[in-house]
């Protein structure tokens, strides 16, 4: 093999960095230090002090890609054999198991250390423990032990907002476990309309999704509950004086929206219609949180 080729085949420094950020999930760590930050503004009445959102935001953000880097390595196997996960670096080789474990193990200590000496001791071990709970309890136990996995294992993807709470006001405070019903109860219909649109790949790498064990129909039936749930809980801001009235018009329409895509999904499924809701899901939760946080600056319209 020539010099040519060797330096051909060599990943450069770019490719590497790319391969290093899909390790950490960027989505959906986007989408947990969003909701963690929406958290410490609601916090506050005012502004977010600058320690908290930037050092809080910084040391979640770098446990959460600890933690997606963590599940990674672990379900690389099942990864493998999966259309949706197939690319990712530990299964394309572009990354080892080595350099990927002490990446996560470099990050995570960072966050950790971030948060305990910048933010404050709290807000660290609750980070530690809801890492400890998403790549070790859910990825390693509950993922593969019960069809329930999604529901018990969501209380870990549930805590940023409490964690972005906990980081300015060093407590945890009921309303910020009110942000963190909203996204437990959020976690299955999200991820059961994704488990139904790929319940055949599931099967073949024994993972007991609910469509697996329960069958398609049982499953969107389950996601109209909880959906209808769900809606029922994002009122509750509005209810308890948390949020105002443009809260609560904004989250009755995202919700009926909701709604009507679970029912759909329910009594008229065709083909594309449980991505399309998963694909909505994702964008609820997020206006859901946007709402709550230009409620929570905009003057009371009654």
């Amino acid at each position: 093999m020539s010099a040519n080729s060797i330096d051909l085949a060599r990943p450069t420094f770019a490719q590497r960095l790319a391969d290093y950020y899909e390790l950490c999930k960027p989505r959906v760590v986007l989408l947990i230090v969003f909701t963690a930050m929406v958290g410490m503004f609601l916090a506050t009445p005012g502004m977010v002090p600058w320690p908290a959102l930037v050092f809080g935001t910084a040391g979640i953000g770098l446990m959460a890609a600890s933690a997606a880097a963590l599940n990674q390595i672990l379900d690389r196997q099942a990864d493998a054999r999966m259309a949706r996960t197939c690319g990712r670096p530990l299964v394309t080789g572009h990354l080892g198991v080595p350099e990927s474990s002490m990446f996560a193990l470099v990050i995570g200590l960072l966050g950790m250390a971030v948060l305990h000496w910048l933010v404050n001791p709290l807000t660290a071990w609750m980070t530690l423990l809801t890492l400890v709970g998403y790549a070790g309890i859910y990825t390693l136990y509950l993922k593969r032990a019960t069809p329930q996995n999604i529901v018990i294992g969501g209380a870990a993807g549930a805590a940023p907002p409490v964690l972005g709470w906990s980081a300015v006001t060093n407590t945890i405070d009921p309303h910020s476990l009110l942000l963190f019903l909203i996204i437990f109860v959020w976690t299955p219909p999200h991820f059961w309309a994704l488990a139904i649109e790929r319940h055949r790949e599931y099967a073949e790498v024994d993972i007991p999704m609910l469509p697996v064990t329960h069958g398609l129909a049982y499953t969107r039936t389950q996601v109209l509950l909880y959906t209808v749930m769900m809606v029922l809980v994002t009122l509750l801001p509005f209810a308890v004086g948390m949020s105002g009235l443009l809260y609560l018009v904004g989250a009755s329409v995202l919700g009926g929206w909701f709604l009507y895509y679970a029912i759909r999904l329910k009594y008229a499924p065709r083909p594309g219609l449980a991505m399309k809701t998963f694909g909505y899901s994702i964008v609820y939760l997020m206006a859901i949180f946007t709402l709550l946080l230009v409620d929570h600056y905009t003057p009371a319209l009654v």
